[in-house]
């Protein structure tokens, strides 16, 4: 309606209103489908350009595959990571693969693969082969459609190989992409190595269990198997017996085929036949409105009798080809050149000459030879923007009109928002018309693109572009010294591994002859450096996620006792930085309970486990996917201790909230999942006040939160709080978890009062309908408390403190560790009232419970002996002080040699520095993790 509702939607508008871009489409159809075209283009700009995301939904098209047409979330697989960006270039393989109408006499090959499905096990894998664009990826795609169609119960999982040495040929996320997938359909979450190694050697034996799991036939299908580098050393479990019901077609080139696949059952594809060949160009020419002749049609037929131009590749182009000159050139003309080109590769450089010969000026001829050199010399492809920034002197009509072309004729498409070449013979035209120089040509593109992503780095602009694409360029150059400086900025390694690309991380260090303790060692140093000059909050969040993806990274590489201190500092400056029941302190106690649990610690993960699991339930509802990983991870804690019903019945429980979260959202995330959201409000106004209606309502109302946009989750929360009271009435429990998500968000944005107003009822209905122990109760009083705090009406945050540590003592009883915080959150009160002879013995009791609970070196004891040193001090007892000051810095010390790291760090756990300068500021003690 042309108002402007926030300051971020006004940068974005601003951005979008000096954005220089051009785009061709074509349409042949209705002016709304030409509309919803346009939109789609205008929308992919401002996501990918604009706002810098990565393309991770299916923009509303049905790709009509049983394999999900999409990546799951984090959450769906515990600790797992996964790409989006890799899973959607898969969706685009397959679509493109299947994007022909003509269907080139396959009936008589799928009868073949049929027959293969039905044959009784055990049988080897199918080899499909044939020279290349001979439509095997055709083939396979059009016959898993079928397959989909007629036997909804097979489980098909398919992946194609693009480019070899792109990130689709890399074998150690092809098979973890196989596993996730098999495990997604099986509602199996278990630890996975992500070890390439142990991963390649490991997935016969999950195939094994997972298909165990499935009722019908699972049919692994991979495409270009034989491009993936050294695909026999890598492929090993090929060669091992299948279970009964899995079946595994693979596709190769004839030449490059290993030979120990030789003696597998091949299904070849034969030449195109007269009959397809002419089908084929018949249909380029009818959508161009070109009329062949009888004897030009005799004339292409005889030609295409070879083995190099009967295939699929080289007919589809010799149509396009014609159909492009057949309006506007002579065409007898053109069908002598393409006589000429024997193979596909010639009659692609006829196609780029063409095109250079249709271009004005020699500039634009330059900038084609730039644009396909650029884009061949990449590692996955490169994006319009980047193109533009590469040359300056390229306009966006330009490279419009040259994209269009490039596109239309086969040489170039576009993958996650990437321009990359459509076939490998494409690419090989490219390097024979404009790269016979040889190595020397080639390093000079790549120093083009290095330079460029190098400049991003240095204006602190670390995309997944640039993680992507600059260590992959400095390890083809051979570059050792700046991959190793580029590995050690902490954005870029985080970014490939939370991307899941940990085998190629790995690889990269491998190249720069490092270890595993020396990467340790040397990423620790590095964060130290960062956490010198982090300052703020959202410096102070990001901190905390570096330590989070360095723990997890030592812990991946089963460095186990090197992972926990930074694990741990991350849960404790989430906790100071952000709020003790944020969802992100539930991530960090997850994290830091998976290395105890590797680490046989059961009674210590158990403990963080239960945490996560109260933090999840109070900020997500009880039926949210996030409380299904935690309950699935306390089960596979407690059936490692052989404790099967307990592990049975949180099993249970979790698998009933992923089959209705499943049911609730489909097959969608990221934009997709908040499209469908969308969605879901829209029916919601129109339809019934119910209690689900009123959870969805408040659900969206915590997902705004977290994202930020405080407006409109205060619209939903308040929605939900309504419907709630009209439903259940102004007593039920329900509405006080929305009283108590609308006082946290009024908290967010300082409306104080009002927050303390809301928590209030909240806390009376919670104290009337629950038991005294309930974890709700608990999470009410213990942020109303805090809110009093935060107000400076400490007298009446002393009794809710107190009531925190009587909840605690009958929920963990009165030696847990949550218990222990408890004490110092109230002892740290006492402090700020000048209650020091309160405060003693709740410290001392906490330091006790701490002692015993972890160890006398863990660094919660740490942080509660520099408390008592504080406050002795404060007492005017200096010796005392001294002694219990010196006990907490050699735990601080011990905790950083643990890791490697030489300098301690300036920060303590609550975010504090200690000094004996600053013990009588009323700073001096900052409330420390209250969990």
């Amino acid at each position: 309606d042309g108002r402007v509702s926030s300051v971020s939607v006004q940068q974005l508008i601003e951005q979008i209103s000096c954005m220089n871009k051009a785009k061709m489409i074509d349409h042949v159809g209705g002016v709304g489908e030409g509309a919803y075209e346009i939109y789609n283009c205008v929308e992919k700009i401002i996501k990918q350009d604009i706002l810098g995301c990565e393309m991770t939904d299916s923009e509303g098209k049905d790709l009509g595959n049983k394999e999900d047409s999409t990546a799951p979330e984090e959450e769906v697989f515990g600790d797992v990571l996964w790409d989006a960006h890799d899973e959607q270039e898969q969706m685009e393989a397959f679509q493109q693969a299947s994007n022909s109408t003509c269907e080139l006499g396959f009936e008589k090959y799928f009868e073949r693969l049929n027959d293969l499905v039905a044959a009784p096990a055990p049988i080897p894998p199918l080899l499909v082969s044939g020279g290349p664009g001979s439509g095997k990826s055709l083939l396979l795609s059009k016959w898993i459609q079928l397959q989909q169609k007629h036997s909804p119960n097979t489980l098909i999982l398919y992946h194609f190989v693009g480019r070899p040495m792109s990130t689709s040929s890399e074998s150690a996320l092809i098979i973890k992409r196989l596993t996730l997938k098999l495990m997604q359909h099986s509602w199996l979450v278990s630890p996975l190595t992500f070890d390439p190694a142990k991963l390649l050697e490991e997935f016969p034996r999950w195939l094994e269990k997972l298909s165990a799991r499935h009722q019908g036939s699972i049919i692994i299908i991979i495409d270009s198997i034989d491009q993936i580098q050294q695909a026999e050393k890598h492929m090993k479990w090929l060669i091992d017996p299948l279970p009964v019901n899995v079946r595994v077609i693979v596709s190769v080139n004839v030449e490059t085929c290993p030979q120990a696949w030789r003696l597998w059952p091949t299904l070849h594809l034969d030449p195109l036949n007269s009959k397809d060949v002419k089908s084929l160009i018949s249909a380029e020419c009818n959508s161009a409105n070109v009329k062949l002749s009888k004897e030009q049609e005799k004339k292409l037929e005889r030609h295409c009798r070879s083995a190099t131009t009967c295939n699929a590749l080289y007919v589809t182009l010799l149509g396009k080809t014609i159909a492009c000159v057949g309006n506007t050139g002579n065409i007898d003309e053109i069908l002598h050149q393409c006589c000429q080109c024997q193979d596909t590769v010639s009659l692609y450089r006829l196609v780029l000459r063409s095109i250079q010969e249709s271009l004005q000026s020699d500039k634009e001829k330059g900038l084609l030879r730039e644009i396909l050199c650029i884009i061949g010399v990449s590692h996955n492809g490169v994006s319009e923007s980047e193109l533009m920034e590469l040359y300056p002197e390229l306009t966006s009509a330009v490279l419009a009109s040259l994209l269009h072309s490039l596109h239309k004729m086969c040489l170039l498409t576009y993958g996650c928002g990437l321009l990359k070449f459509q076939h490998l013979q494409a690419w090989e035209m490219v390097k024979l018309e404009y790269m016979e120089a040889g190595e020397n040509v080639i390093s000079a593109y790549r120093q083009k693109l290095v330079e460029y992503f190098t400049m991003q780095l240095s204006q602190d602009r670390v995309t997944w572009r640039s993680a992507d694409e600059l260590p992959w360029l400095f390890q083809q150059q051979g570059d050792k010294q700046k991959l190793h400086k580029c590995l050690l900025n902490l954005f870029v390694s985080q970014n490939l591994y939370k991307r899941g690309h940990f085998a190629e991380l790995l690889s990269y260090w491998q190249l720069v002859g490092k270890d595993k303790s020396s990467m340790a060692a040397e990423y620790f140093d590095s964060l130290k450096e960062y956490e010198k000059s982090s300052e703020g909050e959202e410096s102070m969040i990001c901190l905390a996620d570096l330590y989070e993806t360095l723990g997890r990274f030592l812990k991946d590489l089963g460095l186990l006792s090197q992972a926990v201190a930074p694990l741990q500092r991350s849960l404790e400056i989430r906790e100071t930085a952000l709020d003790p029941d944020h969802p992100r302190v539930a991530q960090s106690l997850h994290q830091l309970a998976g290395v105890y649990v590797q680490w046989k610690k059961f009674g210590n993960a158990e403990q963080l486990y239960k945490q996560a699991l109260e933090i999840s339930e109070n900020a997500y509802g009880a039926e949210h996917p996030r409380v299904a990983r935690e309950l699935d991870a306390l089960a596979t804690l407690y059936q490692k201790q052989n404790k099967y019903e307990q592990a049975e019945q949180l099993r249970k429980k979790s698998f009933k909230i992923r089959q209705k979260a499943a049911r609730q959202k489909g097959s969608l995330c990221g934009f997709a999942l908040l499209r469908q959201r969308a969605l879901q409000l829209e029916e919601l106004t129109l339809g019934k006040d119910t209690p689900d209606n009123a959870r969805t309502l408040n659900e969206l109302g915590v997902l705004y939160y977290l994202q930020n946009n405080l407006e409109t989750a205060e619209l939903f929360l308040k929605r939900s709080l309504e419907m709630r009271e009209r439903v259940l009435g102004s007593e039920h429990p329900d509405c006080a978890q929305s009283l108590n998500n609308l006082a946290a968000l009024y908290n967010e944005k300082k409306h104080y009062d009002k927050a303390e107003e809301l928590y209030e009822k909240a806390l009376d209905i919670r104290r009337r309908a629950l038991a005294p122990d309930h974890p709700s109760l608990a999470y009410t009083v213990k942020h109303l408390a805090v809110l009093y705090k935060k107000m400076g009406k400490l007298d009446k945050a002393v009794p809710l403190y107190e009531l925190a540590v009587e909840i605690r003592q009958k929920s963990f009883g009165p030696k847990h560790p949550s218990v222990a915080t408890a004490l110092v959150n109230l002892a740290v009160l006492y402090c700020q009232m000048k209650k020091q002879i309160e405060a003693l013995p709740l410290y001392e009791r906490a330091l006790k419970i701490y002692e015993d609970s972890f160890g006398q070196m863990h660094p919660r004891v740490g942080e509660t002996l520099k408390n008592l040193a504080v406050l002795s001090y404060e007492r005017g007892d200096f010796e005392k002080a001294a002694e219990l000051y010196k006990r907490a810095m050699e735990i601080k010390e011990a905790e950083t040699l643990l890791i490697g790291g030489k300098a301690t760090s300036r920060h303590s756990s609550s975010g504090d520095t200690f000094s004996l300068k600053s013990a009588l500021s009323p700073n001096a003690l900052l409330e420390p993790g209250q969990r």
